[in-house]
């Protein structure tokens, strides 16, 4: 509903204004005559055609703060068929034309007016906080404008709004650095962990292999198992050899003895 509100307020700030009698003297015929052929364009809704006649009264006369403020209202109506690959933004030029107004024009109700639309202008573009001051400055120009008073309240409502979001959109943000540092300190604890147990097999595995490659343990006296098993194979082999030799000798001495004695003389 205050959406809707905002947007009839909005086009009758828009409605544009007359050459008024207070700024004849600075006005030329040819001035007044393109205002009226424009304003008569802009009621009939020709926004191109009533702009062509504003920036011909401006031709006339380049200080005319009513031939600016109706071609900035021209220009707003002409916003929605912007083409921006083309370089055409008629809002930009409506607003600087506006805020001219607004600043320099010696008329109260076409500053008021400027001041009101540059409100609405930048309350629609979401910048709640210029919003509020323009029509703070229409307040100045007129206490009595309903509307800006009302638009204002709106707009302040807004930027609280924004304010809370933005709050809530930070620690959302402090939240989700929190949890990706203990999820970073986690992964940092596992692979130290990983490391440590990795080392740690290194270490068994490089024992293992160094007892694997050393050599045979010797028995006391310094002898090693294989060459104790060479010594022993040795002497029982002797032992074997002197044992045929004594039963070579006793075959021997057996055979000697049985042999028949010669005739005796």
């Amino acid at each position: 509903m205050k959406r809707i509100l905002l947007i009839i307020l909005l086009a009758i700030a828009l409605a544009p204004v007359s050459a008024w009698a207070k700024d004849a003297d600075n006005s030329t015929r040819k001035e007044r005559n393109h205002i009226r052929e424009g304003n008569k364009y802009y009621e009939e809704k020709r926004f191109a055609d009533a702009e062509v006649a504003y920036r011909k009264a401006l031709e006339e006369n380049a200080a005319s703060e009513i031939a600016m403020y109706n071609l900035a209202t021209s220009l707003i109506r002409q916003s929605g068929s912007a083409n921006p690959n083309e370089g055409n933004n008629p809002m930009a030029e409506a607003q600087s034309l506006l805020q001219n107004v607004a600043q320099s024009a010696r008329d109260i109700s076409v500053a008021e007016n400027a001041f009101y639309n540059l409100g609405n202008m930048a309350f629609n573009q979401q910048q709640y906080d210029q919003a509020i001051n323009m029509y703070k400055g229409a307040l100045r120009k007129n206490p009595d404008n309903d509307k800006a008073r009302e638009n204002l309240r709106l707009a302040q409502l807004k930027r609280q709004q924004q304010q809370n979001q933005d709050q809530n959109k930070d620690q959302n943000k402090d939240r989700d650095k929190q949890d990706q540092n203990k999820d970073q300190q986690q992964q940092q604890q596992n692979q130290d962990q990983n490391k440590d147990q990795d080392k740690q097999d290194q270490n068994q595995n490089q024992q293992k292999q160094d007892q694997q490659q050393q050599p045979p343990q010797q028995q006391q006296g310094g002898i090693s198992d294989a060459n104790a098993n060479k010594i022993l194979k040795a002497m029982e082999n002797e032992e074997n050899a002197t044992r045929r030799k004594v039963q070579d000798m006793k075959k021997k001495e057996a055979g000697a003895s049985s042999r028949p004695r010669g005739k005796q003389w």
